[in-house]
């Protein structure tokens, strides 16, 4: 052998490319397999702390603006968890039927600000007076919002766009439903880096590489990750804050570092149980409808998105157009119970928790039935749910560094259907991504400069429906992307190979492919009455 240490030439099965797969493998546990109960339990518990951080964080920052204190802000995040824990539950059993967790919308958080800032509250001297009367103004506009993602996903509209939605075009949407929330990882880890970043080197230790340092006969230290992580470094938060090493700090890094500051466990009431209309009753602004109306089409773009990514780390085929259709509607009827119950926030699929299946490589549905009890369980008990919402917000911003990005890998996993080596394949993939990073850039650099955005007229509601759809990364990308996708040189039948759409043939209808019956099919023979097409 010539050189002494060359390699032996590789074999014939070595070269040939990794096999496509419909179903993603090594999952532990897939949607219809449910774990034992007791560590069941305990990932639902893991998937309820996951989803604390965007159900405080908006909260958070609206209802100071609102005129709401600590005791408004802590009922608004029992009410956010309790719909939440309602919506995870209509979803997991009449929706799309996926272990997808419903927490609040970020998109929605615009449109609310414009209505804080609406000219009618303006003069409202009692703080208390004119956070009830923000709140009820943000329930009417969400009520009327609702009914687009009912109506689009009921009436079987929303189906017929997603069939022509092919793995090439679907890329670009899951990638930036992930990577496009990058605002949220380490710019909050660096809010208070001696917490944050701790969290993020544990998380990495903890789940890649300690598994294979330390052989167990059940995957523990990357399945518990989050809860084992969470507790060291929120115990050394404590003793931070305990020892006074943020007394003199100024107030900003206090906020952030210390565990006692949130506010949340003195606002919160002992036992309360939310109800309907528990602000007064809803008032209604044409345009501020609108403008809300058009950030719930942007939530249900980017909820399509993170559907896909959770039937893929489910280890589920991918999702008939119908299933998802009817996912769309329930998600409507969501952001309509949110709207009744008052919670300034609209219902969207939870990304963090969706790159939470793919770290624990647990899909299970019951696992997410099991977290939903815990938020319905936690928001009842008021005082209870306030200790765990009083993490620091860093080590959220360390979690979400780790789930937005398996959220991402997801998007480009999609790339085994496409032909990579097809210039046609190149530019939408490339041109898409590219649009869906550089067009919201320039809205937002513009809104934080000028204090608005680049659409700027005397209708706060018109600027919102064109500034709000722009800003958001998976939006744009997924609207190029579509449009390219199906107008260039579609007929072709080797272009039709290319952008992989002959892959998902078989799941465009509900019928065609037997796992879609044991995936998806409606419990209580409900398929009956609400067949699936």
């Amino acid at each position: 052998m010539a050189g002494g240490g060359a390699a032996p030439p590789p074999k014939q099965e070595e070269l040939q490319p990794h096999p496509v797969r419909d179903q993603l493998p090594s999952v532990s546990y897939c949607i219809t397999s449910p774990p034992p109960w007791p560590e069941a339990i305990i990932l639902g518990f893991q998937h309820y702390i996951v989803m604390l951080g965007t159900s405080v964080i908006i909260p958070s920052a609206l209802v100071p603006q609102m005129g709401g204190g600590n005791e408004e802000k802590a009922r608004v995040i029992q009410t956010l968890l309790f719909v939440a824990g309602i919506n995870t539950l209509c979803q997991s059993f009449f929706g799309t039927r996926l272990p997808a967790v419903m927490g609040a919308s970020y998109t929605i958080v615009t449109p609310t600000i414009s209505i804080i800032l609406a000219g009618r509250y303006s003069n409202q001297t009692d703080p208390h007076e004119k956070f009830l009367r923000t709140m009820r103004g943000t329930q009417g506009a969400l009520i009327i919002a609702s009914t687009i993602q009912i109506i689009l996903g009921f009436s079987g509209l929303w189906r017929n766009v997603v069939r022509l939605l092919s793995p090439l075009s679907a890329v670009p949407l899951i990638a930036l439903t992930g990577f496009g929330l990058y605002e949220l990882g380490f710019p909050g880890v660096a809010k208070c880096v001696e917490i944050g970043l701790p969290e993020v080197i544990l998380m990495l230790i903890f789940s890649q590489y300690l598994p294979h340092a330390i052989h167990v006969a059940k995957p523990v230290f990357d399945r518990f990750s989050v809860i084992f992580t969470i507790a060291i470094v929120w115990l050394y938060a404590y003793i931070l804050t305990v020892s006074g090493a943020y007394k003199n700090a100024r107030t900003k890094t206090q906020v952030h570092c210390r565990v006692d500051r949130s506010g949340l466990i003195g606002g919160a009431s002992w036992i309360s149980v939310p109800y309907p209309f528990q602000w007064g009753a809803p008032t209604f602004d044409a345009g501020e409808s609108f403008a809300m109306m058009m950030a719930a089409f942007v939530a249900l773009v980017e909820s399509t998105g993170t559907f896909i990514a959770v039937s893929r780390y489910a280890s589920a085929t991918m999702i008939p157009p119908s299933v998802l259709g009817r996912g769309i509607g329930w998600q409507g009827i969501g952001t309509l119970l949110g709207a009744f119950f008052g919670t300034a926030s609209g219902t969207a699929v939870s990304v963090e928790n969706a790159g939470l299946l793919a770290l624990t490589h647990v899909g299970s549905r019951r696992v997410v039935q099991i977290s939903a009890g815990f938020m319905i369980f936690f928001s009842v008990l008021g005082k209870f749910g306030a200790i765990f919402a009083s993490i620091p917000m860093p080590i959220f911003a360390a979690l979400y560094c780790i789930f937005f990005a398996y959220v991402g890998a997801c998007g480009v996993s999609f790339l085994q259907f496409c032909n990579l080596n097809s210039f046609r394949t190149k530019f939408i993939l490339g041109f898409s991504l590219f649009m869906g990073l550089s067009v919201p850039q320039y809205f937002n650099e513009y809104t934080s400069v000028a204090g608005f955005g680049p659409v700027h007229t005397g209708a706060r509601w018109f600027n919102d429906m064109i500034n709000v759809p722009f800003s958001s990364k998976p939006f744009v990308a997924a609207l190029v992307a579509f449009f390219l996708d199906n107008t260039i040189h579609r007929g072709d039948g080797a272009v039709r190979r290319d952008r992989g759409y002959h892959w998902w043939d078989k799941f465009r209808s509900f019928k065609t492919d037997s796992r879609s019956e044991e995936f998806y099919s409606l419990p209580f023979n409900l398929n009956k009455f609400f067949p699936s097409v």
